[in-house]
């Protein structure tokens, strides 16, 4: 195991791949909608749509920049809640969680 982590080397590695991944497709996607924006053609009435998916976008990446700085701090895989282990397979299946079944069951039941 990792030192001050409960996931292996390996097991942060796949995750890890998974979040660059993850990373790429937003960069890329921002990249596309602020050359939509500053496209002369585009109408000013799709620009404001355009800037509010840009502000989306941006914060679905520093989420994903999080989870790695995350894995990089050896911080990653604990949740905000209890600060109890995640459980791999429920971050193999969902990288960015943050909260424990538990805990997410407690918060969604409010």
């Amino acid at each position: 195991m990792t030192v001050g982590t409960h996931l292996s080397s390996v097991q942060l590695g796949t995750i890890r791949e998974e979040l660059e991944e993850q990373l790429f497709r937003w960069n890329k996607r921002l990249a596309e909608l602020e050359a939509a924006v500053n496209d002369d053609a585009v109408e000013v009435s799709e620009k404001a749509e355009l800037l509010a998916d840009i502000v989306s976008a941006e914060r679905n990446a520093a989420v994903v920049r999080d989870a790695l700085a995350g894995i990089t701090g050896l911080t990653y895989g604990r949740c905000d809640g209890c600060g109890s282990a995640i459980p791999y397979e429920r971050l193999k299946a969902r990288p960015l969680a943050r909260l424990c079944v538990q805990c997410q069951r407690s918060r969604e039941t409010r």
